[in-house]
This record gives C-alpha cells, sequence and structure tokens, in this order.
C-alpha cells in the first residue's frame, strides 16, 4: 500500500469553524460562494473568514472559483471547493453482493465495483473480497491522491461504534466479528461500519434541497429504514434505530429468522415471492405509516434492489396506504441502485464537513 493512499492528515480539517467553511463550499457547488457570504452564513467575523478560506487555499481544499459583481466597491473573489483534495471509498456488503465504489471530496462518484458474495461463507472469505476490491480502487487514485478512509455498509444489526455486526439475519456467524478493526488493518485506513440504512439516509441528508426529518425504508435482500431527524441520522445508542423490518404487524404470523413472529419483513418479501408486488407495497405502506405517525417525519423515501425493480408499483401502493390512513407525507423514490454506497462513502466525509 502506498504512503499517500493512508487516510489525509489536514491540519484544517480540525478546526469546527473551518468545517463550516468547507460544507457551504461544498453545498455552492462549481458556483461557490464569497468570502462575505461565507462570513454572513457562519457568522464568523470576515478575518476569520479569510484566514481560514486562505489556509484551506494553501491545502490544496478549496480554490478560486472566478469573480462576482458586487453592489458596490470591487468585485468579490469566489470560492469552491476543490473535490479532487481527497477521496473516500463507499462498500455496501450485502447478503449476496458486494458494491464497492470511489468518490471525490464532493461525493461524486469516480469508479463502482462489483461482484457477488455470500454473508454464508463467512467473514473470512467476504472480507478478502472486501480487501481486494478496496485495493482495486485505491490503485485507481491520480497520482498524488489521497483517501480520507472507507465507509462499510452491511445489513443489521450492528454495533457503529465498536465496528461489528451483532446477529445478523439468517447470518448469525458475523455477531461480534471485528468488521472495521480487520479492514482497516487491510487497507491502512481508517474505516467506518454502520448499517446499510443509516448509510443511505446519511447521503440522502446531505443532498441539496434534502428534507429536515425523513425515513429512508429499504426494500432489497432485506427490509429496514434510516432515519434522520432535524438533519442528523437517528441511530439510537445501540444503533438499534430503524430496524422497521423486524416490526410485528400480524402477531400470529410466520416465523421470522430474528426469533419474531409476523415480522414486517417476513410478510413483505414473502408477497414479493409469490409475485404479489402490489401486495408487497400496501405491507411496505403499514410500516411507513407506523413510522409517519410515531416521528411526525416530512416525506418517506423508498429505495432498495426490490422497490428499484417496479418503482411505481411500490411508491404508489405505499402512498395509497398513507393517503387512506389521513397522512400527508410525501413519498418519492431514493434514485439510483447504489444509495447504499454512496452513502457509505460520506461515513468517512462527513466528519470532513462537520456532519
Amino acid at each position: 500500500m502506498r504512503n499517500d493512499l493512508v487516510g489525509a492528515n489536514v491540519p484544517a480539517l480540525r478546526s469546527h469553524n473551518a468545517a463550516l467553511v468547507l460544507d457551504l463550499l461544498r453545498t455552492a457547488g462549481r458556483t461557490g460562494i464569497s468570502r462575505l457570504e461565507l462570513a454572513e452564513r457562519t457568522g464568523l467575523t470576515p478575518q476569520a473568514v479569510s484566514k481560514i478560506t486562505a489556509r484551506l487555499r494553501a491545502e490544496g481544499l478549496a480554490a478560486e472559483a472566478g469573480h462576482r459583481a458586487s453592489t458596490g466597491g470591487k468585485p468579490r473573489t469566489v470560492l469552491r471547493l476543490e473535490p479532487s483534495a481527497a477521496h473516500a471509498l463507499g462498500i455496501h456488503l450485502d447478503r449476496d453482493e458486494l458494491t464497492a465504489l470511489l468518490t471525490d471530496l464532493a461525493g461524486t462518484v469516480l469508479e463502482v465495483r462489483r461482484r457477488p458474495v455470500d454473508l454464508g461463507a463467512g467473514a473470512g472469505p467476504v472480507l478478502d473480497a472486501v480487501a481486494e476490491e478496496a485495493a482495486a480502487l485505491l490503485a485507481a487514485l491520480p497520482p498524488g491522491g489521497t483517501a480520507l478512509g472507507a465507509g462499510v455498509a452491511m445489513p443489521g444489526p450492528l454495533d457503529h461504534r465498536a465496528g461489528v455486526p451483532g446477529r445478523v439475519t439468517g447470518f448469525p456467524e458475523w455477531a461480534g466479528h471485528p468488521v472495521r478493526d480487520e479492514l482497516a488493518a487491510r487497507l491502512g485506513l481508517p474505516v467506518v461500519l454502520d448499517k446499510d440504512t443509516n448509510a443511505a439516509a446519511l447521503g440522502l441528508a446531505l443532498r441539496p434541497g434534502a428534507p429536515a426529518s425523513f425515513a429512508y425504508v429499504h426494500l432489497g435482500t432485506g427490509l429496514g429504514a434510516g432515519l434522520v431527524l432535524g438533519g442528523a441520522p437517528l441511530r439510537g445508542d445501540r444503533t438499534g434505530a430503524g430496524e422497521l423490518g423486524h416490526q410485528t404487524v400480524q402477531l400470529d404470523g410466520p416465523p421470522c429468522d430474528c426469533g419474531g413472529r409476523g415480522c414486517l419483513e417476513v410478510l413483505c418479501l414473502a408477497a414479493v415471492a409469490r409475485g404479489e408486488r402490489a401486495g408487497a407495497a400496501r405491507i411496505l405502506g403499514t410500516g411507513a405509516a407506523n413510522l409517519v405517525r410515531l416521528l411526525d417525519i416530512d416525506e418517506v423515501l423508498l429505495g432498495g434492489r426490490v422497490v428499484l425493480a417496479d418503482p411505481e408499483v411500490f411508491a404508489e401502493g405505499v402512498r395509497e396506504v398513507l393517503t387512506g390512513l389521513g397522512l400527508t407525507a410525501p413519498v418519492g423514490l431514493a434514485a439510483g441502485r447504489d444509495a447504499v454506497a454512496e452513502g457509505a462513502a460520506w461515513l468517512p466525509l462527513g466528519p470532513v464537513f462537520g456532519k
């Protein structure tokens, strides 16, 4: 592993105020933002903003993006984020497929790699595959490019602070395996482990115009939800928030691998297996309605391979359930099959911007 691939050690990233400025540069996009606007939006003095932006420019994190007409005096210099200053890996470890991608500092996807995996094969061979794909992506970095770290998203339950999975439904052998620490040692990079739904929700929350509170409901090889309240992901102290799939909706229902009966996941996936997608959508809508009632969220976003295989059926089915119950939260789709992997890349990128 080349030394320049080890996590970037940029002094400016240690500053809370620098993170505020960087986040505004990120959201401004290629059009950029002036120092005066940065001062107004952060509440910092113009002098403080000038010092921070000078340091960011010196470290390659920001660059000039031209000039903007002023209401008086000379034109204002506009600054923008320098996306090529750093990179991150986003890894979605699903039950049967591995997706690994490389992004720049702005979260733009530069390269994607996929391969089939089987969580039932055990941690050894699966993490071998993760390490191989990650190494291939790191080798594709431009000369002198740095990687801040790797975000790994997988099915829960898991402990995101300790970096270990719990008893993944159907794959109990993963419980307690030191996934984060093992991958960090193999890659020579900081690694962050989180649930797939949390990662996707984080990525969606950082998009321009994202609602302040929403639920990302994911239906793929399993069913779960990522929750965002007040603009920040809600994980819970034990990373247990959002386990929507194991919400009991039928007391005498079929048994679930989690140990319960009548779980939303087992009922929904059974309907999908029977080819009853409209019925599966209504079951999913029941779970979404419970989230809206419990958390008073602004929007429900649907994603996952099963939803994306027939997006309008699922969106309309969930929408009909909510409307029939008098719930006004809109239902939308999280576009793209790689929402989880893209969100995973934000696990190491987010702290750069104070997220």
